[in-house]
């Protein structure tokens, strides 16, 4: 008797076909029966590769395809295309999102096999590892109770690198991100420093104001940069500090020295906008830029579902926590800091910016 279950042998074994020749022919000595009991397994299975079995040969041992036989069954071509098609036009999106997103009628797992088969998966960049789980906590804060701000180095993506030198765009982001909806607002500078930062922080406070949104203890949360701190030995609060604590019930909190997990939020969406932004489009000038700049933008706080935050969309969830809030507090475009500054210098009594109208 073989003391070790059939299927655990085929899995173990280099070369199955042998496996099933000693097989069948201990059932054409003995029976199928007998050899079932010898071979641990079921009748069933001694008499398929008995049937399947060429004499005198290893053919038939093989094992079969499990693909559809009917037509009806199988992936359309079509199908297969346009999820071939989606996956290398967007990178980082998921199966289960190419599905719902653009209605394709074949399942994940399908549309996933698909890919593997094509070679299309890569494995996604990990920083770290997340230790705890905080969005249950995060979930009881008040809307716009935090909002992250933190700046991106765009000088190392590939992909971008290449056109920066070319046209002369922008080397940094400037990224406000509030925690609870995911709203996010961006800025773009050729400078990393601590008056684009404050420029930035002016800029969405008054665009907030501007939508309704009260601003009481409430917090903007940085980490010790000096675009946001100023020199590390200042012995006063830096122009960003005062400028965000000048609004009544607002405070600037700056994160412990390297808990970067503190900034988990706005470092997620440093990713996000990697893979779905810079790793796709192309900027033959600063001003198309902006522009696609500004559309993603749109397109991540009023339509983009989140699936970390219940397939809801940043709006969605804004205007169901407090409904008195304007709609366009969404679409602040995309600041071009560096001419924002510049019109600063030129004109300091004029305040304010332009919005684009809400679409």
């Amino acid at each position: 008797m073989c003391p070790i279950k059939y299927y655990t042998n085929m899995r173990q074994s280099k070369d199955p076909r042998y496996l099933r020749l000693e097989m069948v022919r201990y059932a054409k000595d003995h029976g199928v029966k007998p050899a079932a009991r010898a071979f641990n397994t079921t009748p069933k299975t001694v008499r398929k590769w008995l049937t399947r079995w060429q004499p005198g040969t290893l053919r038939g041992l093989e094992d079969q395809s499990r693909a559809p036989k009917s037509e009806k069954s199988k992936i359309h071509p079509q199908q297969r295309r346009k999820a071939i098609e989606l996956k290398k036009k967007l990178k980082s999106w998921g199966a289960l999102r190419v599905k719902r997103e653009f209605g394709l009628k074949i399942s994940e797992k399908a549309i996933l096999n698909i890919w593997k088969e094509e070679g299309l998966i890569k494995k996604k960049r990990r920083k770290h590892k997340t230790k705890n789980d905080l969005r249950a906590i995060k979930a009881k804060w008040n809307l716009f109770e935090q909002t992250d701000l933190d700046t991106k180095h765009l000088y190392d993506i590939p992909e971008y690198w290449t056109q920066m030198k070319k046209h002369n765009l922008p080397r940094y982001q400037y990224t406000a991100r509030e925690v609870i909806s995911g709203l996010q607002f961006i800025g773009y500078a050729k400078e990393c420093s601590l008056n684009y930062a404050n420029l930035f922080a002016e800029i969405i406070i008054d665009h907030l104001k501007k939508c309704g949104v009260k601003l009481e203890d409430c917090r903007f949360q940085t980490d010790n940069g000096s675009e946001f701190i100023g020199a590390w030995s200042a012995k006063e609060p830096s122009l960003f500090t005062k400028t965000v604590e000048s609004v009544e019930g607002l405070t600037h909190n700056t994160i412990p020295p390297g808990a970067h997990t503190y900034q988990s939020d706005v470092e997620t969406v440093h990713r996000i906008i990697e893979d779905e932004f810079f790793e796709i489009e192309s900027f033959p000038s600063i001003k198309m830029f902006l522009n696609k700049a500004t559309q993603y933008i749109i397109w991540f706080n009023v339509a983009r579902k989140n699936s970390y935050k219940g397939f809801r969309t940043p709006w969605d969830i804004i205007h169901t926590r407090d409904p008195t809030i304007k709609p366009e507090v969404t679409i602040l475009p995309a600041l071009h800091l560096d001419e924002i500054f510049k019109k600063k210098l030129a004109n300091p009594s004029k305040r304010g910016y332009d919005l684009i109208p809400y679409p």
